[in-house]
């Protein structure tokens, strides 16, 4: 069983839900990365999703498309992203890594290599934003082959037939957008997301996740409530900007103030 499975299984068995912060590899400085995982987990983090930098990221709103930018002028390449993953499995081998990014690095390494480095660094899911999955075979073939999971988006304007298609080939867990638009746009429609939720849950018996719009410990709460975990990046990721503009601030101090707010979201998820 993977790391994916075996968390999301026992966070279902105790009755509680999946809190999944997304930061960006090596933004907004590349030695902090891997301190902030690090401190994400022991403040309740339970997969960790790490966007691989990218030229055009177009899911992405203005927050995160800045980080894309500050990640490529650091020179953080996919390469760049499996060796911090790497390094991360040297103290946790447990915590569940998912890459976030876009196809075309993969398909410059090539989808039999990457797979295989991906592996072999310790990355347990892949979710590629501009591979549909009518065009994904080949690398979910090749994920499947060493184990690591292929996760799809579904939205809020995909219908029953097109996430019936993306349900049949998904595995680990479905990412739901919450909102119409980019990362960081827009404000929770938690009915709507029910309404959705209650629509997918008839195709699947896989984990549904919710990301986009997560701001804080309230709005993690409201959508642990329905869904099996919340996803939260922008919010992350603009309060490390602002700490690494303010200056004066260590990498483990970055990761701290990121680690609070990830224990805020906990405890709220956690309470009855």
């Amino acid at each position: 069983m993977s790391r994916i499975d075996s968390r999301l299984e026992l966070l279902a068995q105790q009755g509680r839900k999946a809190l999944i912060p997304y930061i960006v590899a090596g933004d907004p400085l590349t030695e902090v990365t891997v301190p902030t995982m690090h401190a994400m987990v022991h403040a309740g983090a339970d997969i960790i999703e790490l966007g691989v930098p990218f030229s055009d990221p177009m899911a992405e709103g203005p927050v995160i498309q800045l980080a894309h930018e500050r990640a490529l002028a650091h020179k953080v390449s996919l390469r760049s992203v499996l060796a911090m993953v790497k390094e991360f499995r040297l103290q946790d081998q447990e915590t569940p890594v998912v890459l976030m990014g876009y196809a075309n690095p993969v398909e410059v390494m090539g989808y039999q290599p990457f797979a295989q480095q991906a592996s072999d660094a310790g990355v347990d899911g892949v979710l590629i934003v501009d591979l549909p999955p009518e065009e994904g075979s080949e690398l979910n073939a090749k994920l499947q082959q060493v184990g690591i999971h292929m996760i799809f988006l579904i939205a809020p304007t995909t219908t029953v037939d097109r996430a019936r298609s993306i349900c049949d080939v998904a595995s680990g867990y479905l990412y739901y957008v919450s909102l119409k638009g980019v990362t960081g746009a827009g404000h929770l429609d938690v009915s709507s997301v029910q309404d959705k939720l209650a629509d997918i849950r008839g195709l699947t018996e896989l984990p549904i996740c919710v990301g986009f719009g997560i701001r804080d410990a309230m709005s993690a709460k409201r959508i642990a409530s329905l869904a099996d975990g919340a996803v939260v990046g922008s919010v992350l990721v603009d309060k490390m900007a602002q700490l690494v503009k303010s200056g004066s601030m260590s990498h483990d101090e970055i990761a701290s103030h990121v680690a609070a707010i990830i224990a805020d979201m906990r405890q709220a998820m956690d309470r009855p």
